[in-house]
């Protein structure tokens, strides 16, 4: 994927500010980082912003004692909080779940909704307001493949990917199928490819640099098969694979605590919770403001 550059420094920087208010080189963002944002997203017109997705489009992060509980520093809030400012009256709706897979969010059962799933009241919202708006976001498909990766033979992740990953594929055309009906050929939706929390399984021996390895690769694949279905439907991609260096395994980084580590776990240490006492996937405060760079410069091919 080609992002546009010219302004990614600039980008950052706001989204940054937004981030920490404490970045004094970022203490009063450019105004051409406000205008690329806005040109970049179409924001003409813009009324709703609506967030999809499962437990990273709701910010979910651990509590003090482990437990991932809901916040508002998420990718889908900071971002909203970009956009914002060159739209003071946007409203973000934000309709993910926490848990929720491709097939829970065609068919309901893991959070309540009245239309009966996530999908259901997304398609009812945009038919509602489908001349207001502007933006759709979407993360779906990170805990599709969990049940091949947790616990399982190293010879039998190969052969579970394979299977499940059709079943995904085949969910993520219902549902892009069933947004753009409701929303429109035209209707901006960005969906997002994903970083990989199994590689922080490197600092674990000889088999956690195997299936670092191996799951690193699958994921590769994956989100190349997640990116055919989006361009298929018109949808740009976030590219947040690439912003976490998550293939580079040659590069080596000192990491505090750690040590010496390829980029691609040095950086899932540092922009999520996968190598902390108690492991999680989920991204951290940084994590989150990485992930809204990259809806921000989503390439629309």
């Amino acid at each position: 994927m080609r992002y546009r550059v010219t302004a990614t420094a600039a980008l950052m920087c706001l989204l940054l500010t937004v981030f920490s208010a404490g970045l004094a080189a970022c203490s009063s963002p450019p105004q051409r980082a406000r205008t690329t944002a806005q040109r970049e997203l179409n924001l003409a017109g813009l009324s709703y912003y609506l967030a999809l997705g499962d437990s990273l489009s709701q910010g979910v992060q651990p509590d003090g004692a482990g437990h991932s509980v809901t916040t508002t520093r998420g990718y889908a809030d900071r971002l909203y909080n970009v956009l914002r400012r060159g739209h003071p009256s946007l409203e973000l709706v934000k309709l993910g779940c926490s848990g929720e897979t491709s097939f829970t969010m065609i068919k309901g059962g893991t959070c309540d909704y009245s239309a009966g799933s996530q999908l259901a009241q997304a398609a009812a919202f945009l038919r509602a307001h489908r001349t207001h708006t502007g933006l759709v976001t979407l993360d779906i498909g990170a805990n599709d493949p969990n049940s091949c990766f947790i616990g399982a033979p190293l010879g039998k992740i190969l052969t579970c990917m394979r299977s499940r990953v059709k079943l995904t594929i085949a969910d993520l055309r219902t549902i892009l199928s069933r947004l753009r009906a409701a929303g429109g050929r035209h209707m901006l939706i960005i969906g997002m490819n994903y970083y990989v929390p199994e590689l922080a399984g490197w600092l674990h021996g000889i088999r956690g640099k195997e299936i670092a390895v191996l799951i690193e690769r699958l994921v590769h694949g994956y989100n190349t098969l997640l990116g055919h279905v989006y361009r298929h439907y018109h949808v740009r991609v976030a590219n947040v694979f690439a912003a976490f260096h998550s293939s580079d395994f040659s590069d080596k980084v000192t990491v505090p605590g750690i040590g010496k580590v390829p980029r691609n776990v040095a950086t899932i240490c540092q922009l999520t919770w996968s190598c902390s006492r108690t492991p999680n996937e989920h991204a951290n405060d940084m994590g989150y403001a990485i992930i809204a760079v990259a809806f921000l410069l989503a390439d629309e091919r």
